[in-house]
């Protein structure tokens, strides 16, 4: 009897250690052979760990979906394994499969917001890299709630979002890529309004329209605080700022698909963007401004001059006195603009 319990144990030994040798061979070693290739998958929010290791099989990425299993709760990786948008270069031994996924190492979308683009600007860019369709896009960034929801008490998102390079996880929903740029902003703006003592009496809202308009005039760094400058003393003189940027917007949120040259009826038309026919700034930003823009209307430069006219080359002529002005305009835009044109 004792013989056959001796046995039975070196039985049970021998089959533990077989299956452990087993399991350490399938953990250790790839499913596929070479040639190496490349496997995309998604795995979708609140996914189960049964649900993955029968979707890795069904790829190709392992061999038993059981073993995977077991293999994953006895490195208690259960509730560890993020969703998102796989590519693996396959061979790969399942441990490194499960690596992988607990890190996170999804393939992501690079999506760059240029300094002065508008929530249409944005929303097609987004759409051109499958974060959403450009409609559902805008109509995100100008909902009440939502914009409520970072604490503006705007009609829109339009110059709180910060323009920079974000990575998204493929088919990131419209409010979530909105979302982290509106946070990027907040993070931003509030860093620098923090190292920037003084901000001319002046709200985050008219900082942001400011600098808005700042960002459209000029794309050369040097040139922001001095624009900001200008616009600046005509409003301590009652002048109106007559930006050509805030009228195109005007028109473009009218006609959406207006992609002309302003006319003398664009100057005259009545909206709450036209500086041409309000005092003050304009309703809101007419763009997305970045940080060059925002420390220029924060730091402007102390500068006398009262117009520019841009030279045609990115570079802008300043001018003291409308006599000066009208010389300036008279070399650089007459030239070249069309009768009917109202430009100044």
């Amino acid at each position: 009897m004792q013989r056959v319990l001796v046995l039975l144990i070196a039985a049970g030994a021998l089959w533990t250690s077989a299956a452990a040798g087993r399991l350490w061979l399938y953990w250790t070693r790839p499913a596929r052979p070479a040639p190496p290739v490349e496997a995309c998958f998604d795995i979708p929010e609140g996914s189960g760990l049964k649900k993955i290791a029968a979707l890795l099989q069904d790829q190709g990425i392992i061999r038993d979906r059981f073993l995977f299993v077991l293999c994953a709760r006895f490195k208690k990786a259960e509730h560890r394994i993020q969703s998102g948008t796989y590519c693996l270069r396959l061979p790969l031994a399942p441990r490194d499969v499960l690596d992988t996924l607990i890190r996170g190492d999804v393939r992501v979308v690079r999506v760059t917001i240029p300094e002065g683009s508008t929530i249409f600007d944005i929303a097609r860019i987004l759409e051109q890299r499958g974060l959403g369709q450009a409609e559902t896009v805008v109509q995100t960034a100008t909902d009440p709630a939502f914009v409520r929801s970072f604490g503006y008490d705007n009609e829109s998102l339009e110059g709180f979002l910060f323009p920079d390079t974000y990575m998204f996880k493929p088919k990131a929903a419209p409010a979530a890529v909105l979302g982290r740029m509106a946070r990027r902003f907040a993070e931003v703006v509030e860093r620098e309004l923090h190292r920037i003592p003084g901000t001319h009496g002046l709200t985050l809202r008219d900082i942001v329209t400011l600098a808005s308009l700042v960002e459209k005039e000029t794309g050369r760094e040097a040139e922001k605080p001095v624009i900001a400058g200008v616009f600046f003393n005509r409003l301590r003189r009652g002048m109106r700022l007559e930006c050509d940027p805030t009228v195109l917007y005007g028109v473009r949120l009218e006609d959406p698909s207006f992609r002309g040259r302003l006319r003398k009826k664009h100057l005259l038309a009545a909206t709450r963007y036209n500086t041409y026919q309000i005092s003050g700034l304009p309703y809101g930003p007419i763009c997305n401004p970045g940080i060059a823009a925002i420390r220029a209307v924060v730091q402007p430069a102390p500068v006398e001059y009262l117009f520019f006219v841009s030279r045609n080359d990115g570079t802008h002529q300043f001018s003291r006195t409308i006599e000066e002005h009208n010389a300036a305009v008279q070399k650089y835009q007459r030239a070249r603009a069309a009768p009917e044109d109202g430009l100044r």
